[in-house]
């Protein structure tokens, strides 16, 4: 196989998209959103991986992170991969790492990133899913799980774990 035929192979290949998120509590348990301006809904903090740029997927939460609420938070351990299909664009590879849980004066050093964000809020597992629509809600419940459990990062398709 030439260069060339490689790089028309590649360049055919399926696309896939792919993000990264932190995970981040408080002392009591409640979950760190933000409140995006530009879809409906809340998230997590986090993104879109620069895979482009040798970016992986544990160096795109830390860097999302900074980006969006400006704490410099060390990724601890993966929590969830969720492979969540959609109509009219790629799958995305989502996944979740365990942010800790922020003290006061963390919390206090947030700053929002105003290109995207409006707010910020902490919730409780019970609102998980009245703020992170579809299976955005499911993928975070099913972090919470594994986190709370100590179990392995959990696989998840749409939000559900597989099997």
């Amino acid at each position: 196989m030439t260069t060339y035929d490689y790089a028309a192979y590649v360049a055919a290949l399926p696309r896939v998209l792919s993000g990264a998120a932190a995970l981040l509590r408080d002392a009591g348990g409640r979950v760190l959103l933000v409140e995006p301006n530009y879809r409906p809904g809340w998230a997590l903090p986090g993104g879109t991986i620069e895979s482009d740029a040798g970016e992986t997927p544990r160096e795109a939460a830390r860097r999302e992170t900074l980006e969006e609420i400006g704490l410099d938070v060390e990724p601890g351990r993966l929590l969830a991969v969720d492979w969540v299909r959609g109509s009219g664009r790629p799958p995305i590879v989502a996944y979740v790492y365990d942010g800790g849980v922020l003290d006061d004066g963390q919390f206090s050093a947030i700053r929002l990133q105003q290109e995207e964000l409006v707010s910020w809020k902490l919730v409780e597992r019970h609102e998980i899913t009245l703020y992170l629509l579809g299976s955005l809600g499911l993928r975070v419940l099913a972090a919470l799980d594994a986190l709370t459990a100590g179990t392995a990062p959990v696989e998840l398709v749409d939000g559900r774990p597989v099997g």
